[in-house]
Formats: structure tokens, C-alpha cells, sequence
């Protein structure tokens, strides 16, 4: 989960409108499916949830990302030779499958990508050797969930359109998707900013580690840690919005942050399963 943190809505918030939208997403979801319109608040542009089906697609992410990561957040992206400019372009995008959300056009062309996740599922995570996770965490606990685990990254939704909509439209779809292909349990890194010095994820982890920590079984360790114990761990801090949307959703922290230097953010490894789902956004998300 390579994310920007994002405002979530409670699904007690959600107008009507989205919520018709979720379940019309969930209609079409499969990565080699034919896209399907969503309608939004008429004070809102359109939308549709899409999978990447041509290279154009997946191009069209990366100009996202690379806008949101290193324009936006002054990330420094290491991207394989040849790569075009102003790309967010690593080794794992080939095997993954892209979820886009697209403003709708009048001329039926496809519209500007405002939204993305990459979902790295066991099958190509074998091709590749692993996970993105894994190059800033030991995953040894997880290896049980692995058959059924997907990576969940590289999620970012565009300044001009962080009003609840694009996230929850896609988290619509990776529910569903989450189903239909019998897979149960979603990893990933949720970044939190250190431009402040890592004060603020200091303090974080040591709220959420007496709230939210996953059991020892799941624990797992960073590579590079974040020296938590240098920084101050004592600020009160609201989670960002994305790890207080994962958290609603009954997600666990599997342990202590690791650092990433290059994107300039304290990564918290979390874990969600769809079993884990509370019962009011397993009736939004999956009609059950």
C-alpha cells in the first residue's frame, strides 16, 4: 500500500448515489472485464472503476503516480533504464494488475485516470520471486496466508478529486475482486510523511501498537527501521485518513515502521481480511 493518505467517508455518510455506484462496480470487476460506468452526486464528475487492459493504461497510472510521488511528495524514483520520463515505473508494475478510476467522457474516449491501486496476487507474485513488501520487511510469519494473500500498492487518488468518491469506488472493486477470485487477505505499506522528521509516525506506532497490533503470529520486522526510539513517541496524532479507513475496515499493524528514505516516509506494514470486515461495510462492499 504505497499510498498518499486520503479522506475516507464512513459508510454511514455515503450518499445514496455512491453507494448505487459500489454496487454497479461490483458487476464488472475481473481485470480482463469490459469497463462500467459509475454516476456520482450531479455536484461531482462521473466516474468509472476500470482494470488496465493495454500498456496505455498502465502508462496512465505511472503519469498519476509519478505526479502524486514525486511531484507532490518529492519522492526520488529509481526506474529501470529506458523508462519514459515522468513515469512511476518499477519491476513489480508488469506483474501486477492495475485498478484505475477514470472521469467519464462525452465522446466515449477514455477519460483522465484520477485514481489507482496495483494488486500484486500470489500467482505473479511466485513469477517475480516475491513481494514489493518484502524488500523493506522479513514476511517469514505470513508464508501460511500466502496461497490466498494479495499486495496491495502504489494507491493514490488526484489532488482535485480526494472528496471520498475515487477511494471508495475502488475499494468497491478490490472487495469484489477479492471474491471472485477466492483470495482472502490483503498486505501492504501504508506511508506516512516524515517531513516533520518522523515525530508524528513515531508517535503513531506507539498509539497504534496498544490498539490495533496484529497478533505475535503475524508480527513482522522492518529491514531498515524507523529509530522510533530517537524520535519523540508521545504526540497525540490522528492516524491519516487512509490508515483510519483501513483501520475501520478491521485491518491489524503487523509491527514497527520501516524507513524508506527515497520516498521520505515511515511505512507501517498492515494486513486485512475480508473475514475481518465489519458487518456494516461487508453489506456496502459486498452486498452481504
Amino acid at each position: 500500500m504505497r499510498d498518499l493518505p486520503l479522506p475516507t467517508l464512513p459508510v454511514a455518510d455515503l450518499p445514496s448515489q455512491l453507494t448505487a455506484e459500489s454496487r454497479a462496480a461490483r458487476r464488472s470487476l475481473h481485470p480482463r472485464s469490459e469497463p462500467e460506468p459509475q454516476r456520482n452526486a450531479s455536484t461531482r464528475p462521473c466516474l468509472e472503476v476500470v482494470w488496465a487492459r493495454t500498456e496505455e493504461d498502465v502508462r496512465a497510472a505511472q503519469r498519476l503516480r509519478y505526479a502524486i510521488f514525486a511531484g507532490e511528495m518529492g519522492a526520488r524514483l529509481s526506474v529501470p533504464v529506458g523508462s519514459p520520463a515522468g513515469h512511476d515505473i518499477d519491476l513489480f508494475d508488469p506483474y501486477c494488475e492495475h485498478l484505475l478510476v477514470r472521469l467519464t467522457s462525452d465522446d466515449g474516449e477514455p477519460g483522465e485516470v484520477i485514481g489507482t491501486y496495483r494488486v500484486l496476487t500470489p500467482a505473479s507474485a511466485k513469477r517475480i520471486g516475491g513481494l514489493y513488501s518484502e524488500t523493506e520487511f522479513d514476511l517469514t510469519r505470513l508464508r501460511p496466508l500466502r496461497s490466498k494473500m494479495v499486495e496491495l500498492g502504489r494507491s493514490c487518488v488526484h489532488p482535485d478529486h480526494r472528496h471520498g468518491g475515487a477511494i471508495m469506488a475502488l475499494w468497491g472493486a478490490l472487495a469484489e475482486f477479492m471474491i471472485r477470485n477466492d483470495l482472502d487477505t490483503m498486505i501492504g505499506c501504508a506511508s506516512i510523511s516524515m517531513r516533520d522528521g518522523g515525530h508524528v509516525a513515531a508517535s503513531l506506532w506507539e498509539q497504534l501498537r496498544q490498539t490495533h497490533l496484529a497478533p505475535i503470529d503475524l508480527q513482522v520486522r522492518p529491514r531498515l527501521p524507523l529509530p522510533v526510539e530517537e524520535l519523540d513517541r508521545h504526540l497525540q496524532v490522528d492516524p491519516p485518513a487512509l490508515i483510519k479507513g483501513y483501520l475501520r475496515c478491521g485491518a491489524k499493524v503487523l509491527g514497527a515502521p520501516a524507513w524508506d528514505p527515497d520516498f521520505n516516509t515511515a511505512d507501517l506494514p498492515m494486513l486485512m481480511r475480508i473475514a475481518d470486515l465489519p458487518a456494516r461495510y461487508r453489506r456496502h462492499f459486498l452486498g452481504a
